[in-house]
C-alpha cells in the first residue's frame, strides 16, 4: 500500500472477504457459515516470490477440480480470482507472501442439504513462512502413523483435523512430519507429499485418490525429466522406504526439504538428487 502522506510503500497483511478487502483481524465470518459448520469448502496455499504468484494457474486449475468434487459453485471465474489476488498483492505492497485462499457453500442455516445461498470466497495475503537454513542443510525428522483419513484426499478440502491430529503428534515427539501408511503402503505427509531416491531412480506415491496431487509434487516430477532422472510412480512400503538413499517431502511451503531420519533409521547426509531438484525449483522462481 502507497502511503499516500510520505509518498512511501506499507507493507501490510490483508484479508478478503465476500467481495471487499477487510484488515485481517477483521471478525467478518458469521456464526453460521458452512465452513464453520461442516468444513464445507475447499482452499489453496499460493507461494508469491519477488511479487508473483508462483504456479498460480496449477493451483486455480486444482482450485476448480476441488470444488467440482464436492459440487461446489465458485462465487468468481478464476479469471476475477486472479484479478483479486493481483489487486490484493498490490496493496498489500508483500513481495514474499503466501497467500490462504478458501470457498465455502456460504451462509445458511444449518442444515445437512446443501443451502440455495451463494458460495462464499475469503482470502488472507500475509508474509510468506520461511522454512530454517539448517533444516535445508540438515533434513528434517519424520514419523510413521496411521492414515485415519477419508478416501478422497485429492480434494483439497477444509476438513483437515486427521492431519492436524497427526501434525501435532508428530511435533509433540520432535518430528517434522508426519508420513501416513495405508493398507501397509505409504501414501503422503500430513501437509506434504513423499519422494524417495534408491538406486538413482525418484520415486513417489501415485496420484491416486488417497493422495492430495501437490502442485509442488508435479513440479518436480518435470524437473526429474528435465534432469533425465529416472522416474517411478508406484505404491512401497515401510521397509523400503527406510531403505532409501535420500528421501524429501514437497509442498508449496516446504518447497523440497530433505528428510535426514525416519523414527529411529537414519538416512545418508549425501543427497546429490535432491539437491539438484532443490536447485532447479529455486531457479524456476528466481
Amino acid at each position: 500500500m502507497i502511503n499516500l502522506y510520505k509518498g512511501e510503500i506499507v507493507l501490510m497483511e490483508i484479508g478478503f472477504y465476500k467481495d471487499q478487502f477487510v484488515d485481517i483481524n477483521e471478525n467478518v465470518v458469521p456464526i453460521q457459515e458452512r465452513g464453520h459448520q461442516f468444513g464445507d469448502g475447499v482452499y489453496e496455499v499460493i507461494r508469491v516470490y519477488n511479487g508473483k504468484p508462483f504456479l498460480l494457474n496449477e493451483h486455480l486449475d486444482r482450485l476448480v477440480k476441488s470444488a467440482e468434487a464436492i459440487y461446489l459453485e465458485l462465487p468468481y471465474p478464476p479469471e476475477r480470482i486472479y484479478e483479486i489476488i493481483s489487486e490484493g498483492l498490490e496493496k498489500s505492497g508483500l513481495t514474499e507472501a503466501e497467500i490462504y485462499m478458501q470457498i465455502t457453500r456460504g451462509i445458511a442455516p444449518r442444515a445437512h442439504l446443501f443451502p440455495t445461498t451463494p458460495s462464499v470466497m475469503s482470502m488472507t495475503i500475509k508474509n510468506a513462512r520461511v522454512v530454517d537454513k539448517k533444516k535445508r542443510i540438515d533434513g528434517v525428522t519424520v514419523t510413521l502413523m496411521e492414515d485415519e483419513r477419508w478416501k478422497n484426499c485429492y480434494i483439497k478440502s477444509l476438513n483437515l483435523l486427521p492431519n492436524v491430529i497427526a501434525k501435532q503428534k508428530a511435533a509433540t515427539n520432535g518430528h517434522e512430519e508426519a508420513i501416513f501408511i495405508r493398507d501397509g503402503f505409504i501414501t503422503e505427509g500430513s501437509s506434504s507429499n513423499i519422494f524417495i531416491v534408491k538406486n538413482g531412480t525418484l520415486i513417489t506415491t501415485p496420484a491416486t485418490n488417497f493422495i492430495l496431487h501437490g502442485i509442488t509434487r508435479a513440479a518436480v516430477i518435470k524437473l526429474a525429466s528435465k534432469c533425465n532422472i529416472p522416474f517411478e510412480e508406484r505404491k512401497f512400503d515401510r521397509e523400503f522406504l527406510n531403505e532409501a538413499d535420500e528421501a524429501f517431502i514437497t509442498s508449496t511451503s516446504a518447497e523440497i526439504l530433505p528428510i535426514s531420519k525416519i523414527d529411529d533409521i537414519s538416512l545418508s547426509p549425501n543427497r546429490p538428487i535432491t539437491n539438484l531438484l532443490y536447485n532447479e525449483y529455486c531457479g524456476l522462481y528466481k
